[in-house]
């Protein structure tokens, strides 16, 4: 459990006080409007969803993936066996063995090098996750003690609910503010994964394995042959 978990039910209390004053409107040209347009979601839904972020399985993904590189390790140890044999179809075997080699663990284009960026996309992501919850963690942390927390607590209160609805209201004005703290970060953080998407993408892009340039050649194993004998 971590500081975004132990605060995680005061917040959506507050946060659903916040999304019933918001669900009458917020007070024009508040700097709330904005980020509610990017989101398209309400701040309290917005955490919920944000709260089911973690970065155990991601760590442990990345690690997971890791893991496969020795196998790969075995395959290429076992391509560079000595070759005992000679002759046309040897040389044949040691060029499309060179080409499976450089395909297997060579270059970041190599099936290794596509596992290793794999699990450091997968660590680079647990990494986003433990700094956003503690980012959101603390913004909330702050709503939750600050005067606007109060002054919606009491604008969504039984007896009060009525009487302090309206885009205008002083309720509706501090849910506003709450909405714009919260979501404000909450914007950072997911255009902090955006820029991991962009960053690790290319490097997760699929590896081709590319023929020996004899094989590649016309007339070359270029489909099947009639055969004719001769008696």
């Amino acid at each position: 459990m971590d500081a975004l978990d132990r605060l995680a039910e005061p917040g959506l209390d507050l946060l659903r006080r916040v999304d019933t004053l918001l669900a009458a409107g917020a007070p024009e040209g508040h700097r709330v409007w904005p980020l509610l347009r990017r989101m398209q979601v309400l701040p309290g839904e917005a955490l919920r969803h944000f709260l089911d972020l973690r970065s155990g399985p991601l760590a442990a993904a990345g690690q997971a993936v890791r893991r496969h590189v020795h196998g790969y390790d075995r395959a290429c140890a076992a391509l560079t066996d000595p070759q005992l044999w000679s002759g046309p179809a040897a040389a044949a075997y040691g060029e499309t063995r060179a080409v499976l080699l450089r395909h297997l663990d060579e270059g970041p284009e190599s099936l290794v090098g596509r596992l290793e960026a794999t699990a450091g996309y997968a660590e680079a992501l647990a990494d986003w996750v433990e700094g956003s919850r503690l980012a959101v963690a603390r913004a909330l942390a702050e709503v939750i003690g600050s005067a606007e927390a109060v002054t919606v607590v009491t604008a969504t209160s039984v007896t009060r609910v009525v009487s302090h609805s309206g885009p205008s209201s002083p309720g509706a004005v501090a849910a506003a503010e709450i909405a714009a703290r919260l979501l404000a970060v909450l914007c950072v953080a997911y255009d902090g994964a955006e820029t991991l998407v962009r960053q690790w993408g290319p490097s997760m892009a699929e590896s081709v394995l590319r023929p020996p340039a004899a094989q590649a050649r016309p007339g070359f194993h270029d489909g099947p042959r009639t055969i004719r004998a001769s008696w």
